[in-house]
This record gives structure tokens, sequence and C-alpha cells, in this order.
């Protein structure tokens, strides 16, 4: 019997042959996954090792007002890492609405993306409003503010602003924590 063209399978073409929608999926996902691990890491890499070495070394050098010197290399550094996070603050919603657009959804979208959002405005808090106050003040005490007596309204003022801006860095570090979460169980 002889086999008719029509009823023969179709060839496997370039043009034919499926789209592996995983591997976009993946990409996506790992650019998501850099951005938290860039963000979050630097956050914790620059609070729990950068800052205390910079204060411990200045110090053991007894460099003349190490604790501003202290203060200054740090703010620079963490001046330069708030550009590094801004990136990957608008990096991060773009995968995680792409996926939304491409389907399927990915889990609890609103709140990862709600959580996302939020650690891009703290983090855009922290560096263009609490940060240049913080630098402000340095300047106009002019010594470091620790040094200034415990009741002077100076020293009080940078230890709020100081305190303030620790704990709004941890937003995105928690937000972070979270998302990686959700992206394991996805």
């Amino acid at each position: 019997m002889r086999v008719r063209k029509r009823d023969r399978a179709p060839e496997a073409t370039e043009r034919s042959r499926p789209v592996n929608y995983n591997e976009p999926m993946r990409a996506l996902r790992f650019a998501a996954l850099l951005s938290i691990v860039v963000w979050v890491g630097g956050l914790i890499a620059l609070g729990a090792i950068a800052a205390p070495a910079v204060f411990d070394v200045v110090a053991a050098l007894q460099v003349p007002d190490g604790r501003l010197v202290s203060g200054a290399i740090f703010g620079e550094i963490l001046n330069r890492f708030h550009r590094v996070a801004y990136a990957c603050g608008v990096v991060l919603p773009v995968p995680l609405i792409t996926r939304a657009v491409l389907g399927p959804r990915p889990r609890r979208f609103a709140l990862r993306l709600a959580i996302a959002v939020l650690m891009l405005g703290a983090t855009a808090y922290s560096g263009l409003v609490l940060t240049p106050r913080i630098e402000a003040l340095q300047r106009s005490v002019g010594i470091a503010p620790s040094s200034l007596p415990e009741g002077d309204p100076r020293r009080v003022e940078f230890g709020r602003l100081h305190g303030m801006s620790s704990g709004i860095e941890l937003v995105p570090v928690l937000g972070g924590l979270l998302l990686l979460v959700f992206e394991m169980r996805d």
C-alpha cells in the first residue's frame, strides 16, 4: 500500500520545531535571582564585613580623627553601592512582570512585585534622603559626631539618622530573602 504525501507526518524543519518555553523562563528567573543576590549579598557584606573592617583598621592605625575618616570612607562605599542597588531594584521587577505576561503568572505575583517596589523605595529613601542628611550633618559638625557630648542635639540627630538608615536597609535585606524563598518554591 502506498502512503499518500498528505498522510505522512510533517517533516521537522527549523520553523516547525517546538519552542522550549522553559529556556526564556530560566533566563528571566536567573536575572531576578542575580539581582536579589547582588543586592542582598552586597548589603550584608557591607554591614557585616566592610563597615567593621574600615572602622577597626583606621582605629588600629590611630589615624587622627579616625572615626570621621572611617565614616567618610564607608559613606563613599555605601554611596557607590547604592547605585548598584538602584540598578538591581530596576532590574528585579522586569523578569517578574515578563514572566507574568508570558505566562504562567508566578505564584504570589502581586506580593512579590510589591516587595520588590518596597525594597527599591527603601533603598532610594536611604540613598537619596537619609545619606545626604547624614553627610550634611557630619560636614557641619566637622568632627566625628560620636565625639560630641552625649546630649548635644547634633549627636542625637546623627544617631537618629544613622539608626533610621540602618533600619531601612533591613527592608531590602528581609524582602530579598523572602523573594528568594518564593523563587525556590516556583
